[in-house]
């Protein structure tokens, strides 16, 4: 089959700075595309701007968490390139401590980059992605906003969550208007997300054996995380190439290993409460008979 010749398109990656939005930069500077590239300190990308020219690449300073800011960086987009065909929602930060006792303030700080954020530079982008007729949606999510129950981090995994349900609404709002919505799901790549990006706050007793030991396993393996954030950026360049990317991407092995676990453990157990659930409906016979106790349920979940 012959390919289809690439049409050059304008990417708008937020949290560019470091790991994986950087990665992503260079991923689309290098298959030829323009970025706008927005960070807290625009002035990290300046080796960027060296190597690529200020004709391809445009920092834009952006606290995702300023829905005002979101829109005069997305105005600054569009006045020097014309458009934006690719937003990546990609800046997000997670810190470790129990939900008993995390901080209000911290919680709620994390859920503001981590969900509003997405939401302040989302519905920035729409009215331009309408106006031209089409687009792609990325938004970075995590596999743990699919699974969840990572112990530590429920803000995060929290925001997640609120992500894809967000997201899930918004594909089928702007589907009409030609724009496509992709969620990445990773599992654990080497950046800085568990690095100095991330605080630890101290951990009770009674929790060492839970936030404890998931953050011992975070930080304490030789080898680092297994994914490659520089092959993560080309598969999510080359996905949305595609007339159809998946609406959800799972990357790396752990995030596709750990979400189809899940799925199978959903469907199990939704099979094995279909009687009980269908008997809440007025038309359905009931009581209905509950599914045998199964010895170290709670645990498994």
């Amino acid at each position: 089959m012959e390919q289809r010749e690439h049409k050059q398109q304008v990417w708008f990656v937020t949290g560019a700075s470091r790991g994986l939005g950087r990665a992503l930069v260079t991923a689309a500077l290098d298959a030829g595309d323009l970025v706008v590239a927005t960070a807290r300190r625009p002035d990290q990308l300046d080796d960027l701007v060296q190597r690529y020219g200020e004709g391809r690449v445009l920092p834009v300073a952006l606290d995702v968490t300023d829905a005002a800011g979101a829109r005069k960086a997305v105005d600054a987009a569009v006045s020097r390139f014309g458009r934006v065909d690719v937003l990546v929602n990609n800046a997000g930060y997670a810190n470790v401590s129990p939900i008993e006792t995390t901080d209000d303030a911290d919680f709620r700080a994390q859920f503001e980059t981590n969900f509003w954020g997405v939401h302040h530079v989302t519905r920035a982008a729409l009215p331009t992605l309408r106006a031209q007729g089409g687009g792609t949606i990325v938004q970075v999510s995590s596999v743990g906003g699919r699974v969840g129950g990572s112990p530590g981090i429920a803000s995060y995994q929290a925001a997640k969550f609120a992500v894809d349900g967000f997201s899930r609404v918004l594909a089928v709002e702007a589907a009409p208007f030609g724009v496509r919505v992709m969620v990445v799901e990773p599992s654990g790549f080497a950046t800085d997300w568990a690095g100095s990006s991330m605080t630890v706050r101290p951990v009770p007793a009674e929790y060492e054996d839970t936030v404890g030991l998931m953050n011992r396993r975070m930080r304490q393996s030789d080898a680092g995380a297994a994914g490659d954030p520089r092959r993560a950026a080309g598969i999510i360049v080359g996905a949305v190439r595609r007339d159809n990317p998946p609406s959800h991407l799972l990357l790396g092995v752990n995030a596709v290993e750990m979400a189809q676990e899940y799925s199978r453990r959903q469907l199990a157990e939704a099979t094995a409460w279909e009687g009980v659930s269908r008997s809440a409906d007025f038309t359905e016979p009931y009581p209905a008979p509950m599914p045998a106790d199964e010895a170290g349920h709670a645990a498994r979940r």
